[in-house]
């Protein structure tokens, strides 16, 4: 039973944790190029706001660095869930 419990406030904690590490936006501020890059590990979006032209609203999203991205943190769950699932109390 308790590792059941202890799964189960694994796996909310890296959902939150992935759900974190995929929408937190990184701002860039250098002079003559602003923008905000999201996504950790892999930068799967940017959305640049300023550049040395003047502003912008220009948005670069690369779908497959997204679903690599959420591979990632689905490996990282599943192999903790293997080690807590498997480990002898």
């Amino acid at each position: 039973m308790v590792k059941r419990v202890i799964a189960l406030v694994f796996t909310v904690v890296m959902a939150a944790v992935t759900v974190l590490a995929v929408t937190w936006g990184f701002e860039f501020d250098w002079p003559d190029y602003v923008h905000v890059d999201y996504g950790f590990p892999l930068v799967w979006c940017t959305h640049t706001l300023n550049t040395i032209h003047g502003p912008v609203d220009v948005w670069r999203v690369d779908l497959a660095l997204l679903a690599v991205d959420l591979a990632f943190w689905f490996c990282i769950m599943t192999m903790g869930l293997f080690v807590i699932l498997h480990i002898k109390i």
